[in-house]
């Protein structure tokens, strides 16, 4: 996220403008694809699940684009939508699995030993598997903050968490992939 442009005040008027709605929102794709991508990805692991929930998160974007009034960044608002795709997707499949959260866990780190579209080194590998066995919570606090460095001001707004509780989620996450790397407990 941090690689993003400032919002964009004319690119907002243009969305919510029926004439050029579907060519801002053309742009909007193209400028958000990416990062909400790998946002996605960090959190189910999969190239197709990502890219399936990529394509829900744009198509309720699309959908709700009345709906949005400016009172957050146009990319939080999107961000915000990608996480609660994910989350939904996660439990849809936990429950058509009838796994346990432990047990997913452990599945994200098989589907990272097992990604063709990997393409990293075995430290890359071992961090994935780390950040995998993470609480569902701590994984994405620490994606979003690891990964996108993101202020935790925005991932209050998308997660509606506050920030203090924030931090000691990351500094926990911190601690545990420390651990793994450690063999500590």
């Amino acid at each position: 996220m941090a690689d993003l442009p400032v919002e964009n005040k004319e690119l907002i008027a243009r969305l919510r403008d029926p004439e050029t709605c579907r060519g801002a929102f053309g742009e909007v794709i193209k400028t958000y694809s990416e990062p909400l991508y790998w946002q996605i990805r960090r959190m189910v692991q999969s190239h197709d699940d990502a890219d399936d929930i990529l394509q829900n998160t744009f198509m309720k974007a699309w959908s709700s684009i009345e709906n949005f009034r400016g009172d957050a960044k146009l990319s939080t608002w999107l961000y915000k939508i990608a996480i609660n795709e994910s989350i939904t997707f996660l439990d849809r499949e936990r429950k058509r699995l009838s796994v346990s959260i432990d047990d997913q866990e452990a599945d994200l780190a098989r589907t990272i030993e097992a990604d063709t579209f990997f393409d990293g080194d075995e430290l890359q590998r071992k961090l994935r598997v780390a950040i995998a066995s993470l609480p569902e919570k701590q994984r994405l606090v620490f994606n979003m903050k690891y990964f996108d460095d993101m202020k935790y001001e925005d991932m209050s707004n998308i997660l509606g968490t506050s920030i203090g509780a924030l931090k000691a989620s990351y500094h926990l996450a911190v601690k545990k992939i420390e651990n793994f790397f450690t063999g500590t407990d």
